[in-house]
């Protein structure tokens, strides 16, 4: 009896582990940056290359980080509600374009010269921009990915909400909806504002 026992129990479980996962969000993954400080990092912004954007430029403010780039499908899906945010300007809005062109399955990064991958960034993502409407206080160049790699970004587009002390106090990860800007962005953002 207890030979049979034990293989029943461990199905039992596992059918038990299973229920719980499939009733779980996928865009709801635990993030072990949220209540830690942002990653401090120091990038050309998209309108002023020559200037560079630090989170720390931020101190003080409740803000919000959209990771995009320009062949992402799903920043398309958002980009309508990034616009209407924007028009309310409720906070500052910061866009990080991630690997615009080494992101892009299309295009050998390897046979460009830093310069011309830089110059093709801007180029696009500037572009899409003007073609689509630009909802960001400003936009910063993560060309190769070591940003997004310190925010646990792995795949676009994320938008993280900071406080004033610079502290991430939510990681969405997917498109934003307009219904999850009412339900828990935008009542967050009051809370942090306070």
């Amino acid at each position: 009896m207890n030979r049979f026992l034990w293989p029943l129990i461990g199905f039992l479980v596992l059918v038990a582990l299973l229920a719980v996962g499939l009733n779980l969000n996928p865009r709801e993954v635990p993030s072990p940056l949220v209540g830690k400080p942002a990653p401090a990092f120091s990038l050309a912004r998209l309108d002023a290359p020559e200037q560079s954007f630090s989170p720390q430029e931020m101190r003080g403010r409740v803000w919000l980080l959209n990771v995009w780039a320009s062949w992402c499908v799903s920043c398309r899906q958002e980009h309508p509600v990034l616009v209407d945010l924007a028009r309310r300007a409720t906070v500052p809005l910061v866009g990080l374009n991630y690997k615009e062109v080494r992101g892009d399955g299309g295009i050998d990064s390897d046979k460009l010269t830093p310069a011309e991958e830089k110059k093709m960034v801007i180029a696009r993502a500037a572009g899409w921009l003007a073609r689509h409407g630009d909802p960001y206080s400003l936009s910063v160049l993560d060309i190769d990915g070591r940003v997004g790699i310190d925010y646990g970004v792995y795949g676009v587009p994320e938008t993280y909400v900071i406080d004033k002390a610079g502290i991430i106090r939510l990681k969405h990860i997917g498109p934003l909806s307009r219904e999850l800007l009412a339900s828990r962005i935008e009542p967050l953002l009051a809370e942090l504002a306070r």
